[in-house]
């Protein structure tokens, strides 16, 4: 079995969540989600749990803090082309998120955009070119001189 990323996040409201979350792109899992969760998979290894606050309090004693107003992670996935960037920010839009909360990035071998959910947690959307991600951003540059 292949290692899996679950990252978990707080959310006011599941449903409201989880319609946000399929939206973007990312589909629910029934068997690992209730009232209280949604386990929602972006890829066989890629899941993020959206977890109520009540529920997601029983796994730390810590407050949860409110993510529009304070920023302790930002949450990054690849796409396959910088298009793909795009329409996946244009979905999360669409469905009620806010789109670029930080700048765009275009470093010609890499590109990113951003949003934020509903919850206010960041999401950053990156493309990079298949040399550089292997080679390094020389290799690119090199190739497209």
């Amino acid at each position: 079995m292949p290692q899996m990323i679950f990252v978990n996040l707080p959310v006011r409201d599941v449903a409201r969540a989880t319609a946000f979350y399929e939206a973007v792109g990312a589909s629910k899992n029934p068997n690992f989600s209730n009232d209280d969760a949604s386990c929602m998979v972006f890829s066989d290894v890629i899941h993020v749990m959206l977890l109520s606050h009540a529920f997601f309090s029983t796994f730390t004693t810590k407050a949860i803090p409110d993510a529009r107003e304070t920023c302790q992670v930002l949450i990054c996935i690849s796409q396959e082309s910088r298009e793909a960037v795009d329409a996946m920010v244009a979905r999360a839009e669409a469905a009620g998120g806010r789109a670029d909360p930080g700048p765009k990035q275009d470093y010609g071998f890499m590109y990113g955009r951003s949003f934020e959910d509903l919850d206010g947690h960041v999401w950053e959307i990156s493309w990079m070119d298949p040399v550089a991600a292997q080679k390094g951003p020389e290799a690119h540059a090199a190739a497209n001189a």
